[in-house]
C-alpha cells in the first residue's frame, strides 16, 4: 500500500491544500481516562440490522480496531487514517460522521480533518451528503478491496515501466539484466491476472449472496 502514501504526498493524486500535519503524525496514544466510546447509534438511513444489536465487548472491539490499523500502518498507511478505516469496518451503521469518528478515537477534529481527506484521495472511503443538512457521512465503498488491488496494480505497472528499461541499461545477458528481466516477467504475469481474479471473486461473490438469500 506504500503507492497509496505516495499518491497522498503528490503522486498521481496532487496533495488537496489545508491538509494537517496531525494527519501525517502517529497520533498520541490517547491516556487511561480517555478510552474512546464504541457505541454509536445507527444513523436512520443504514442497513438495518436483523435482530437485536449484538452486545460486544468493548476492549475487545478497540483491540481489533487498533490491531487492525497497525497492520495497515506496516504497509504504509498512515496512523490516524488507518484507524480511522478500521473504525468504519467495524461501525455497524456502515457510515459515521468525522465528529462520531473523533469521539470513538480520541482524536481532535484537525486529526480527523486530515484524516478523511488522506482516505478521500486514495479511494478508501467515500462522503455522503445528507439532504437538508451539512452533514457529510464517510463510509467504506463496497468495492473497497478491489480499488486496493487497482492501486496496486497501478504501481507494478509504473514499477515494470523503470525495470523495463534498466534492461537493456544493464545488458540482458548479464546477471543483473537477467534478475531485472525476470522481476518484469513477474510483475507482467501478476498484472495480468489480478483482473481475472477480480471477475471469479465477483462470480463468487453473486453465488455465495444468492446462497445466503435463498437460505432464508
Amino acid at each position: 500500500m506504500s503507492d497509496m502514501a505516495d499518491r497522498a504526498r503528490g503522486g498521481e493524486a496532487a496533495r488537496a491544500p489545508g491538509v494537517p500535519a496531525a494527519a501525517r503524525r502517529a497520533d498520541p496514544a490517547p491516556g487511561p481516562d480517555a478510552a474512546p466510546s464504541l457505541h454509536v447509534a445507527p444513523h436512520p438511513d443504514a442497513a438495518p440490522i436483523d435482530g437485536p444489536v449484538p452486545q460486544r465487548d468493548g476492549e475487545a472491539v478497540r483491540r481489533f480496531i487498533e490491531d487492525f490499523a497497525s497492520a495497515l500502518t506496516e504497509m504504509g498507511v498512515p496512523r490516524m487514517p488507518a484507524r480511522v478505516f478500521a473504525s468504519l469496518l467495524a461501525s455497524d451503521p456502515g457510515r459515521l460522521t468525522a465528529a462520531e469518528l473523533a469521539d470513538q478515537l480520541s482524536a481532535s477534529p484537525a486529526a480527523m480533518s486530515g484524516a478523511v481527506r488522506y482516505l478521500l484521495q486514495v479511494g478508501l472511503i467515500r462522503r455522503e451528503g445528507e439532504p437538508g443538512s451539512r452533514r457529510h457521512y464517510y463510509r467504506v465503498p463496497d468495492d473497497v478491496w478491489d480499488e486496493l488491488i487497482t492501486l496496486r496494480n497501478r504501481a507494478m505497472a509504473r514499477w515494470t515501466a523503470v525495470l523495463r528499461e534498466g534492461v537493456p541499461a544493464l545488458g540482458a545477458d548479464t546477471p543483473a539484466g537477467a534478475r531485472i528481466a525476470e522481476s518484469v516477467r513477474y510483475f507482467e504475469f501478476v498484472s495480468a491476472e489480478l483482473p481475472l481474479v477480480i471477475s471469479r471473486w465477483r462470480e463468487r461473490k453473486a453465488a455465495l449472496d444468492g446462497q445466503t438469500v435463498g437460505g432464508r
